[in-house]
């Protein structure tokens, strides 16, 4: 699979191209089956997950599928309450602002609690050609931990940083809390038919490189741990984490997700070239003309330099905007540009 070999910094004959939130409200079909079902609903039955997840694959020549799912699932078997507001996004209904709220959070069994997932993981893994790759993923603690004590999505994330900064020793316990959690989901996920596992640290840009080493660092490298003892590779990505980036490689991952603030070519040299690194076109590039979006495309795998460990996808993901064509574009740009030496 050539996404795998790119995890693994292996030649391959093209750069693998896949793109984040890939299966979504973009597409028409999957609108239609919003029609039917919540959010909430698509991820609690195989059968349309498989549906969705195939959706974009089906509509362009990508190189991998990624499962559909939402990074709070897991969230809910803790006990936290979770659900979707329309227009509104993730709410929580029981919070973390104490020791103790963090104390009641339940443990997880995640083949029990999260079954419809690692179902569908099996259904998608048995229908997808051989070639192409399951993508797993999961929240990483810090972004879970901010949604739990935010209450649902956050622009400042204050009150994460209050309780981080005056709870450490709850906040930590937190941070166990998820991790462990989080461990056992990607190893599971990898069971039961994932080949790569994508952590989402979507929020953690919003931390200096202090605050990451002492609070979110120590529980980051047993979850990759867990992924590579199941025999899959992993990506680490995290948004407007440029300032992170030599700490995320010591966190953990095969490769490292780069979002448009920080140039491919600045963002390997940080990392090192010993791991492969992903991205990186920003979203809203895809609302340009088509020649610019090639234009822009070419010039990301320039940075690249035809180096082994190169994935293509975007900075962040698609939007419910994104006009469906401008994606045909990428993929062409990527199928006849994109090689690696």
């Amino acid at each position: 699979m050539r996404l795998v070999d790119a995890c693994r910094l292996d030649p391959v004959d093209r750069t693998p191209v896949w793109f984040m939130r890939q299966a979504g409200r973009y597409l028409p079909e999957y609108r239609a089956i919003r029609e039917r079902y919540t959010l909430i609903e698509i991820c609690a039955l195989p059968e349309v997950t498989l549906e969705v997840t195939l959706q974009p694959v089906r509509r362009y020549d990508l190189d991998a599928a990624i499962i559909f799912a939402d990074i709070l699932l897991p969230l809910i078997p803790m006990g936290a309450g979770l659900t979707f507001a329309k227009g509104e996004g993730p709410v929580i209904a029981n919070g973390v602002d104490s020791a103790g709220d963090v104390e009641r959070l339940r443990p997880v069994t995640v083949e029990q609690s999260l079954a419809p997932t690692l179902e569908a993981l099996r259904l998608v893994r048995a229908e997808l050609a051989p070639d192409i790759a399951l993508i797993g993923f999961a929240g990483a603690p810090f972004t879970l931990a901010s949604y739990l004590i935010e209450g649902g999505s956050s622009r400042r994330f204050l009150r994460t940083k209050r309780f981080m900064y005056n709870e450490p020793a709850a906040f930590h316990a937190l941070m166990e809390k998820l991790a462990t959690v989080t461990a056992d989901y990607v190893a599971s996920q990898v069971a039961a038919g994932a080949d790569v596992i994508q952590l989402f640290d979507s929020w953690v840009g919003w931390l200096g490189p202090d605050d990451y080493r002492e609070f979110v660092l120590p529980h980051m490298p047993g979850i990759f741990a867990a992924v590579r003892e199941a025999g899959a590779p992993s990506i680490h990505f995290g948004v407007d984490t440029g300032g992170l980036l030599g700490l995320m490689r010591e966190a953990g991952g095969d490769v490292i997700g780069l979002d448009w603030r920080t140039s491919l070519a600045a963002g390997w040299a940080a990392i090192g070239h010993d791991r492969g690194v992903q991205g990186n076109l920003d979203p809203g590039v895809l609302f340009a003309p088509h020649d610019e979006i090639a234009r822009r495309t070419r010039a990301i795998l320039d940075q690249a330099a035809g180096r082994p460990g190169h994935i293509f996808n975007l900075g962040h993901g698609l939007t419910p905007e994104t006009p469906i064509d401008s994606l045909r574009v990428v993929v062409d740009t990527v199928r006849s540009n994109g090689t690696s030496r």
